[in-house]
């Protein structure tokens, strides 16, 4: 398991790399080079990523949805938007910078002896969990492109050359923050109601705490996008926002989880 975790990573980060060799070798950013072998190297890694995780999560008694395979589950999803954010030559570097992130996910697959193992779970659970995935997903590709956002201002205010220009212009991830954010703020408030609905006593099985951090994540990106749209925000201030409610959501879904199942060895659904 550990080569397969191991070739997951190398096989992004050669994704990666080749990524950025096209966005620096030519002086048009990359566009009359083939991206094929860049895109075939991360499309084995994402079969490769998947295989791990149809090893892992699958068990006698239900799906094992600890920390490290949520992670690493959120990882292959970033993985597959970094891949196809390189078939289009303005942000094959945005997909470079995205690949690590998703390698380093995979590598930390079935991580720790405490799994969390879910029996019998309803079809709506199922549907509950997948679209939780895919918004935290997508919000954390928000949050990460909100840093890398960060990183270009900084380097734009000083002058500085630095490895933000494989990235694409500044308005440009700006455009696909927003893009992003607002689409996991669609499926995070469909994950928030569907668990309100389908769970049948939030108190007894631990999780008020991610339903009411999750709530105020929700608001807080809420009030971002309202921002956006009535007054313009941009710049230094989408990024405070978008990071402030990530925070809050990885604070109530991960936090909780690892008080939980680390520290009070109990589970949570």
């Amino acid at each position: 398991m550990s080569v397969l975790r191991f070739s997951v990573l190398g096989l992004y980060l050669l994704a990666a790399w080749l990524l950025v060799a096209m966005r620096t070798g030519d002086a048009d950013g990359g566009h009359r080079r083939s991206a094929a072998p860049a895109v075939l190297s991360g499309l084995a890694g994402l079969v490769l990523h998947t295989i791990l995780l149809v090893r892992l999560i699958p068990t006698d008694t239900g799906p094992d949805l600890s920390i490290a395979n949520v992670l690493s589950l959120i990882g292959l999803q970033i993985a597959a938007v970094a891949v196809i954010a390189g078939l289009m030559p303005r942000f094959r570097g945005l997909g470079a910078t995205l690949l690590p992130v998703a390698g380093v996910a995979a590598l930390i697959s079935g991580v720790g002896e405490l799994t969390a193992a879910v029996d019998g779970l309803s079809w709506e659970m199922k549907a509950h969990i997948a679209i939780s995935v895919v918004a935290y997903t997508l919000l954390s590709v928000g949050a990460l492109i909100a840093v890398l956002v960060w990183l270009q201002d900084r380097a734009l205010r000083r002058h500085a050359t630095t490895w933000v220009e494989v990235l694409p212009p500044l308005e440009a991830m700006e455009q696909v923050l927003f893009m992003t954010i607002h689409a996991g703020v669609v499926l995070l408030t469909l994950s928030v109601f569907s668990g309100l609905i389908f769970v049948d006593n939030v108190f007894a099985q631990h999780l008020v705490h991610k339903t009411v951090l999750s709530i105020i994540a929700l608001v807080v990106f809420g009030v971002l996008l309202i921002g956006r749209w009535r007054m313009g925000w941009r710049g230094r201030r989408a990024i405070h926002w978008t990071l402030t409610g990530y925070a809050v959501l990885a604070l109530g879904y991960f936090g909780s989880r690892i008080v939980l199942e680390v520290l009070l060895q109990r589970q949570w659904g």
